[in-house]
């Protein structure tokens, strides 16, 4: 398919990203902590068993929509899936793509796959630029050369978004009157809520899963995020978090020897030997390993990160239940150790342990650096007290520093609040923020992946005469507030009532899932709706419609 622009070719530490310690350096825990936690994807139960097919295309964007100066543009990869796609006016749900490649974030998005037959809907993964292969400047988009990146802001991802969403409603037979909702996790899931909020007259709603578009300065405390994932290990085993907080001393005790070193290398049969010089990096992988498992503690076995069993965490804590009054230095870290093989070597097939990485490599590593450098300024600390962490203070400043030493760049730590307004987010609508919260106890709101990938705020009350806040338990749940959003906007859908209160039958697509019955009863129950007089219809609801007439009309057609 060729037309326009348009070319298709057939068928915080270090996270989630690999952290290559030889490059970089971190001196200090502010810019760890700004680089850690970067997580995307919407995942649910029933992910593993979806078959993922797409076509890749690519859409000539500009490469600054905002300026006048660089005209030049540059290939935006993106993946559409339409099989089952009501061309008469379905809706088309619109992945905002996250800081990697669009691929991966594709095949672990299940929910999208999920829903699109029972909506009838297309589904496109858009690629965010300057990752995966939608690179303005092809090779030298990360030339030692930083300029090259002054494009790389999520103000022009998202004006990427909006011009693909108006020249795919242009281009494709059908889609002129489809609604488009975005859908995103993480920082996608922030993008899909802003892309809503910055262009709503594209996107007549968002679904914005675990994303964090409150954790910036002086909006939710540094260090929130780091006592919810300690409180996920304080109740997955009895004295889970106590141990990990007293591992740090230990590796300092028995460190402080060589043949501790040595010990210790073994003991987690690493790659390569430690060095004194080396256990700032140790503590780091260790710390970010901890993150990670909080963020993807699902009860069920999953390979979104690392391949693991269900409830991961609750298999780690079962390796570090020890007495803390009781445990020696030596017996804590070799539970430390086959914890941490619970999350490296699940599957045995590991020969070692590698500390420069902690996740899949599909995540573009320098140009999220550069992201946290200039506008997703996101703060995070550790007290050592109500978390299980090292004391690592919130540094600005140093902050900045290492981001100018970097990249030659200082960090906006307002701009966030400025150009998405903060927390003042009332007169925005049609949002659902999905958030997995697990305890009651927690008064937590737009959470990242689980209960540790979140910002942590009261919701002003306001907010929900607009905004929708689900606790996502089953996934019933989520798509009845999707179908919700799309509702207003499609006319051709069984049960959908129009402004005279008609009602006009599903076209019965030919890999329905639905029954026999079921079927019927589409068809057939909009022609028994019509014949009721106007003032009949609009006094009744199609909810009540359908379970007060249900058995009769099945028992007059079916004898």
């Amino acid at each position: 398919m060729r037309s326009g622009g348009f070319v298709s070719v057939s068928r915080p530490v270090i996270t989630f990203i690999v952290l290559i310690l030889s490059l970089y350096c971190f001196h200090v825990f502010a810019l760890k902590s700004q680089l850690l936690t970067r997580h995307g994807g919407v995942t649910d139960l029933n992910a593993q068993d979806t078959v993922i097919n797409y076509e890749t295309c690519y859409f000539d964007q500009k490469i600054d929509h905002f300026g006048f100066l660089e005209d030049g543009t540059f290939k935006q990869r993106y993946l559409v899936n339409n099989e089952h796609w009501d061309q008469k006016g379905g809706p088309i749900l619109f992945y905002t793509g996250n800081e990697g490649d669009i691929t991966w974030f594709c095949n672990n998005t299940g929910f999208m796959w999920d829903v699109a037959e029972d909506l009838g809907a297309m589904l496109v993964f858009a690629e965010h630029r300057y990752y995966g292969e939608s690179l303005p400047f092809g090779q030298d988009s990360y030339s030692q050369d930083t300029k090259h990146l002054n494009y790389l802001t999520s103000e022009q991802a998202l004006a990427d978004f909006s011009v693909l969403i108006r020249e795919l409603k242009r281009k494709v037979l059908g889609a002129q009157e489809s609604p488009v909702i975005a859908i995103g996790g993480s920082y996608g899931g922030m993008l899909s809520a802003w892309l809503r909020m910055k262009y709503p007259n594209v996107v007549v709603g968002a679904l914005a899963a675990s994303a964090p578009i409150w954790q910036f300065p002086d909006m939710v405390p540094c260090g929130d995020f780091y006592k919810i994932v300690t409180q996920d290990f304080a109740r997955s085993g009895l004295n889970c978090d106590v141990n990990i907080r007293r591992s740090w001393k230990a590796i300092d005790n028995i460190t402080a020897t060589d043949d501790g070193l040595q010990w210790l290398s073994g003991e987690f049969s690493l790659c390569s030997p430690l060095k004194k010089t080396d256990l700032d990096g140790f503590k780091a992988w260790l710390q970010e390993t901890w993150v990670n498992l909080a963020m993807v503690d699902y009860p069920y076995e999953a390979n979104f990160l690392q391949p693991l069993p269900r409830w991961p965490i609750k298999v780690v804590c079962k390796h570090l239940s020890f007495d803390p009054s009781s445990v020696s230095d030596y017996q804590l870290l070799g539970g430390i150790s086959e914890a941490a093989r619970v999350y490296y070597n699940y599957t045995g097939n590991c020969p070692c342990l590698n500390t420069s990485s902690t996740a899949t490599g599909n995540l573009g590593s320098i140009g999220w650096y550069y992201q946290a450098c200039t506008e997703m300024v996101m703060p995070l600390c550790t007290d050592g007290v109500q978390d299980m962490f090292e004391r690592q203070d919130w540094n600005f400043q140093a902050f900045s520093d290492e981001c100018n030493s970097l990249f030659g760049v200082r960090p906006r730590a307002d701009w966030a609040a400025t150009v998405y307004g903060g927390l003042d987010i009332g007169s925005h609508s049609n949002i659902i923020f999905r958030m997995p919260i697990g305890q009651a106890a927690f008064q937590a709101v737009l959470f990242w992946p689980l209960q540790a990938h979140y910002a942590y705020k009261q919701f002003p009350s306001e907010i929900h005469k607009n905004i929708t806040v689900i606790d996502v338990v089953k996934e019933s749940v989520e798509r009845r507030h999707l179908q919700a959003l799309i509702r207003p906007y499609t006319k051709t859908r069984a049960l959908r009532s129009s402004t005279s209160g008609l009602l006009a039958s599903l076209p019965l697509r030919k890999y329905s899932s639905r029954s026999a019955q079921s079927k019927l009863f589409a068809a057939l129950a909009p022609q028994w709706w019509n014949k009721h007089p106007h003032d009949a219809r609009t006094a009744e609801s199609i909810t009540t419609f359908r379970r007060h007439l249900k058995r009769h009309l099945f028992k007059e057609y079916l004898g």
